[in-house]
């Protein structure tokens, strides 16, 4: 291959792999919600929601052990 043309192939290539970082890097940030306007639906209480119920602790160690062996 002609060296115009390598280096045209990785002119392209690296702008495309730019656009495609910079498309990645462009997405929605954190909004802050004002204190005017108040959230209608009740705040759950901190104790309630803290606690994982017991089959998902199951799910979640039967998922590690699996995700742990060696692929064949």
């Amino acid at each position: 291959m002609k060296l115009e043309i390598t280096r045209a192939l990785f002119l392209v290539l690296s702008v495309g792999t730019m656009g495609a970082a910079v498309a990645a890097w462009q997405e929605p940030g954190l909004k802050v919600v004002s204190s005017v306007t108040r959230c209608s639906a009740p705040v759950s209480s901190p104790a309630l929601s803290a606690q994982p119920s017991q089959d998902d602790l199951l799910l979640l160690m039967f998922g590690l052990s699996q995700g742990m062996r060696a692929s064949s």
